[in-house]
């Protein structure tokens, strides 16, 4: 096969712009194959939160809906697909990379239809977990989301559990390549944490806590505020969460009702995530359910032991007894338990710590993980007989 590091591709990478794993996971892999001299298009309606306005290789192509009175929805699949087209044709692509399966994969699909053929890029769909295994089983979405599987060219799942649950949910015809996630440990850094910096959230012999979603329902925020408020009970501790979402509000009313109101800190979204993260003794993630896990991935490249729920993916990035403890979906109290034996118990912060930062280095590191992305890029193009053309390129 061809060392991808020779051959310099145009790529498309559609994604959610808001503040999620999906959108992040795409934003940083655009950023790393843009820095490995392949030029980056970003397609969303609206600049993903961790892409630069400007960056060397990356381009942004804003999808714009028209709002219509027949419409009671605007209509963004489609508008998304002719804004795929409309840039196919000026600057041929050679992988259109959709993040996310509904709406994206389907945009995909009616974007290579309305392209001639020697100008229909590769499409390849990589699914993040919801996409599959909430919004792709709805009854609503089912049929068209086994379809933009069967039709991608190539498919990637970020977990072994998602990628065995897509194939047996969907009985799709494609086989599943298995990429996982990254994190940068040079940016998510533990050097990152100081004093002065935990002052702004902690008082002198405070434990700091934190959480980071985008503050969805399957993420049970509000569990989040129920451990903590066992935790603080015995333990001086303050709590920072970072993002927003539909249970925000849910989330600062629970911490009001039960008294802690003013030991818990709503950060909204934050842009420096890892100076944020490396201030923290403890992160809590006790979703309903995870394919990956990404933030707890960020967590634990800062140094930061994670309490997390045996869900999805997590128990494939967070080691039980080692970096940090899984407990069973919606149990409080257990989380509440363990959360205190990392903080209290001769050593074992500091050896969970050592453990998490290790495991983040060594096994999702970005130079290995977006090297496996190239090389999948250049398995679909010769298996699709397709050719990058230098010409493409710029």
């Amino acid at each position: 096969m061809e060392n991808p590091a020779q051959r310099k591709l145009n790529i498309g990478i559609v994604c959610h712009p808001a503040y999620g794993g999906s959108g992040v996971v795409a934003s940083e892999l655009g950023l790393e194959l843009a820095a490995r001299g392949h030029q980056v298009h970003f397609f969303s309606h609206s600049l993903p939160f961790r892409v630069p306005n400007a960056h060397p290789n990356t381009f942004f192509h804003e999808v714009e809906v028209t709002s219509y009175p027949l419409f009671k929805y605007p209509p963004y699949t489609l508008a998304l697909a002719t804004k795929l087209a409309e840039v196919c044709r000026e600057r041929p692509m050679d992988i259109l990379h959709v993040h996310y399966a509904i709406p994206h994969a389907i945009a995909a699909y009616l974007c290579t239809q309305m392209l001639e053929p020697q100008q229909r890029p590769v499409t390849i769909t990589t699914l993040h977990g919801t996409d599959i295994t909430l919004v792709g089983l709805d009854s609503s979405f089912f049929e068209i989301t086994r379809f933009s599987l069967d039709h991608s060219d190539g498919i990637t799942a970020v977990s072994d559990q998602l990628a065995g649950e897509t194939l047996q949910r969907f009985s799709t015809r494609k086989t599943v390549e298995i990429v996982p996630n990254f994190v940068d440990s040079g940016k998510f850094n533990p050097a990152l944490r100081s004093e002065s910096k935990r002052s702004a959230y902690t008082r002198p012999g405070e434990f700091l806590i934190g959480h980071l979603s985008n503050f969805r329902p399957v993420k049970r925020v509000l569990d989040v505020i129920r451990t903590f408020h066992i935790l603080h009970r015995n333990l001086p501790a303050h709590l920072v969460m970072i993002g927003e979402g539909v249970d925000l509000e849910p989330a600062r009313n629970l911490a009001a009702e039960l008294g802690i109101k003013e030991h818990v800190t709503f950060l909204g979204p934050v842009d420096k995530v890892p100076e944020v993260l490396s201030q923290l003794d403890l992160f809590l993630l006790p979703s309903e359910y995870e394919s990956f896990g990404l933030a707890a991935l960020e967590a634990m490249a800062c140094g930061v032991p994670v309490v997390a729920s045996r869900t999805g993916g997590l128990p494939e990035v967070v080691e039980d007894g080692v970096c940090g403890h899984l407990c069973e979906v919606s149990d409080v109290s257990a989380m509440a338990t363990r959360a205190a034996e990392i903080l209290t118990e001769d050593g074992k912060a500091a050896a969970f710590s050592a453990a998490a930062r290790q495991r983040a280095k060594t096994l999702f590191d970005p130079a290995e993980i977006v090297g496996r992305y190239e090389d999948y890029y250049m398995q679909i193009l010769e298996k699709d007989g397709v050719s990058a053309q230098p010409e493409r390129n710029g």
